[in-house]
């Protein structure tokens, strides 16, 4: 099998890089007293909590600032070590043009090996054997498209509900678990369904 057919996908928000932190840490500078408190999603339906957002996000610098988040890069060494080429396969917010050149700096700091880097409005698209995402409506567009894909979820509150039998949640305590399911991914044949049974 290629080297390309065996491509792992790894989102960048909350997967590989500390979105949430640097979120709240900037949305509790702008917040006045009555405001709500921070929540790791925004409300979205309220306009001035969504503008808020938008300004924060629109920062220069922003997106290239965030931090590294382990969680993601323990899964990221992984795949590395396995011997799956590396993409990454991220969205970035049509309001805020500056996230789609930041993003493309981070990568190239942080994970300099990746051979693909893609920024899309639909992850479905996009092939790979393993999606590494926290996002479940990504994940769902995704597996779609993929039926015997694997997908590893980085543990976050919004995605603990989530349940897929190609899907395995990885909470910084069972990377063996990720480990084997990885191999299992990289090992399969064209057409073979994923099976996770044994893990």
């Amino acid at each position: 099998m290629s080297e390309l057919e065996n491509i792992a996908l790894f989102d960048l928000d909350s997967t590989l890089c500390d979105y949430s932190k640097a979120m709240k840490k900037d949305y509790n500078l702008l917040k006045s007293p009555n405001d709500p408190e921070f929540q790791d999603f925004i409300d979205e339906e309220n306009p001035y909590l969504k503008n808020r957002k938008r300004i924060i996000v629109n920062q220069p610098g922003w997106w290239k600032n965030l931090e590294p988040l382990k969680i993601g890069f323990d899964i990221l060494n992984v795949a590395r070590e396995i011997g799956f080429s590396i993409g990454i396969l991220t969205k970035a917010p049509k309001h805020a043009p500056n996230a789609w050149t930041e993003k493309s700096i981070w990568v190239r700091k942080h994970v300099s090996d990746a051979q693909i880097l893609t920024i899309t409005q639909d992850k479905g698209l996009v092939y790979g054997k393993v999606l590494v995402d926290d996002w479940p409506a990504y994940i769902k567009r995704w597996i779609e498209n993929r039926p015997r894909g694997l997908v590893i979820i980085p543990a976050q509150t919004w995605n603990k509900e989530f349940h897929h039998p190609n899907a395995i949640r990885y909470d910084g305590t069972n990377i063996e678990i990720i480990k084997k399911a990885l191999e299992i991914a990289k090992n399969r044949n064209q057409r073979e369904p994923l099976d996770l049974s044994n893990l």
